[in-house]
């Protein structure tokens, strides 16, 4: 039993991670050769102030480009 986790910024809409769970699953099948019914996708979505880039939040950074702009 394949067993994926996946782990993404927060903020995509209920359709991407949708489409995304369709397309790995489908992907994993066919690599593997696995029943699809036996492949789990897991996704993990973590704040934009818990995920660092070169020493600073996404959040952080995401603020930063605002104020050049």
């Amino acid at each position: 039993m394949p067993l994926i986790q996946i782990t993404m910024l927060e903020g995509r809409t209920p359709e991407r991670k949708e489409k995304l769970i369709e397309e790995i699953t489908k992907t994993v099948s066919t690599v593997l050769g696995a029943p699809l019914e036996s492949i789990r996708i897991g996704i993990n979505e973590i704040p934009d102030t818990n995920w660092g880039i070169a020493g600073k939040s996404v959040h952080r950074r995401k603020q930063e480009q605002e104020v050049t702009k």
